[in-house]
């Protein structure tokens, strides 16, 4: 029993940083209906942001905080300069774009600044160990559960007590009457990628202080793994995103736990193949958007 509570603690530890960037996924798709592959790329940004700015001499805390606004700037100019110019295309055009985008950010990364890992130093009480009773939780595992559950209120306090969070719930439903109404549609989607931003930034932010590195990669197999989640609680569905989120954190910490060592190579595949079989029986998503029947 005990095994089985640590092992539901490194869950939700590494399942928040997927619902992190799953909701941030999930923001954008369900308003404009992208699919930001470019989302990690957003990750990478943060963690060079927070790498150059501790190089500089900047205290671990505002190092943090320039990582973030930086996320949520390089968000912003993405969605002006690529997304925008595109937004009444094909569901393809946009896929192929977010493509691009990340492409080109990642070639920029590999040329400009180093195709290999970079360093990041992360302050030594964050790499302590707290014990309560039989369990063990690292410091950055802690942090990484108590900022997720504190990202995931504030949004939802957002969206249902802020009026531009209800203008987003409303682009969500639907977005064409959101600007007979009057509405401002850049400035609603502009917000939506901020969020997704912050989102992704704070996942990078936890990702970078459990790996102690950032290199031009990093995002990539975080952002297919929420692309996955997002599917999993379904798409477009912010509270779906989530569970899914924490689902596949949960599905992959008790394979790597419970596995015969000759298996775990194949970790991922058996992730997936049960990822298959809850598709199998919710083939929209686990908490998929109830899409009303236009006459």
């Amino acid at each position: 029993m005990d095994i089985f509570l640590q092992q539901l603690l490194n869950a939700l530890s590494l399942g928040g940083t997927y619902a992190l960037l799953a909701l941030g996924l999930a923001v954008v798709f369900s308003i404009i209906g992208l699919i930001n592959f470019a989302h990690g790329e957003l990750m990478t940004v943060t963690g060079y942001a927070i790498c150059f700015a501790l190089i500089w001499g900047l205290p671990f805390p505002l190092a943090v905080m320039a990582g973030l606004a930086v996320a949520v700037v390089a968000a912003l100019l993405m969605e002006r300069i690529a997304f925008r110019p595109v937004r009444g295309a094909s569901g393809t055009t946009l896929l192929l774009t977010s493509f691009a985008v990340s492409a080109i950010l990642r070639v920029l990364f590999q040329n400009l600044i180093s195709a290999r890992p970079i360093p990041v130093s992360i302050p030594a009480s964050l790499s302590g160990v707290l014990t309560i009773g039989p369990l063990h939780l690292g410091m950055i595992q802690l942090i990484s559960i108590i900022v997720t559950l504190v990202m995931l209120l504030g949004l939802n306090l957002f969206l249902h007590r802020t009026m531009a969070g209800r203008a987003m719930r409303a682009a969500a439903e639907d977005f064409a009457v959101l600007r007979l109404m009057g509405l401002r549609a850049n400035s609603v989607v502009a917000t939506a990628f901020a969020i997704s931003g912050l989102l992704a930034g704070v996942a990078g932010l936890l990702w970078v202080a459990q790996r102690g590195s950032v290199d031009p990669l990093m995002g990539a197999l975080p952002v297919l793994k929420a692309f996955i989640a997002a599917i999993i609680g379904g798409l477009g569905s912010l509270s779906g995103a989530v569970a899914g989120g924490f689902l596949l954190g949960f599905i992959e910490v008790i394979l790597q736990a419970y596995l015969p060592e000759s298996l775990l190579p194949y970790r991922d595949a058996f992730a997936i193949l049960l990822v298959i079989a809850v598709l199998l029986f919710r083939p929209q998503g686990l908490l998929a958007r109830k899409t009303p029947v236009k006459l």
